[in-house]
């Protein structure tokens, strides 16, 4: 889930002057993943684990009732976009 790596070319071409950092990271801190299996879209998001240790109980819970919101947003605008592009095929009822 969560993933550190060396700073991309071009997040260290924006990086100028003398108040430039010697070495940046890239630390990915928050994702949300949408998946699709057949006409079922499914959204969860994670957290970094040191993020979630180092929040207090009341901004954890802020955090998830925010996260919930909006995996449901991006799942529901997927699920929209994919039934316009791949819409379903009529049945045989």
């Amino acid at each position: 889930m969560a993933r550190t790596g060396p700073p991309s070319e071009q997040a260290s071409s924006s990086l100028s002057g003398e108040n430039a950092p010697d070495s940046a990271w890239d630390v990915e801190l928050l994702r949300v993943l949408v998946s699709r299996k057949g006409t079922q879209v499914e959204a969860q998001w994670a957290i970094h684990p040191q993020l979630k240790q180092d929040l207090l109980p009341a901004e954890w819970r802020e955090v998830v009732d925010l996260m919930a919101r909006a995996t449901d947003i991006v799942g529901e605008r997927f699920s929209k976009a994919l039934a316009e592009v791949d819409p379903m095929p009529p049945g045989n009822a």
